[in-house]
């Protein structure tokens, strides 16, 4: 099973959220939506988990310490 990541500090943000979720797709997009919600003021929908898979990266992309930000899509 392919694991996946999905990675705050690829992104510019407010609060420079460093969290890094990596696992099975359903369990990233799942997680990710939540910490969106919970962290970031985004609404759980089913367009925002849409949004998150399409934004993951595989495992082998994970490289520890800081990551230069890149603005967030629109």
């Amino acid at each position: 099973m392919e694991r996946l990541m999905a990675d705050c500090r690829r992104f510019e943000s407010d609060s420079n959220c460093q969290l890094t979720i990596i696992g099975p797709q359903a369990d990233v997009v799942a997680a990710a939506a939540q910490h969106a919600a919970a962290s970031h003021g985004h609404e759980d929908t089913p367009e925002l988990r849409e949004q998150i898979r399409s934004m993951l990266e595989p495992e082998s992309a994970y490289v520890a310490g800081e990551r230069v930000p890149e603005p967030f899509p629109t």
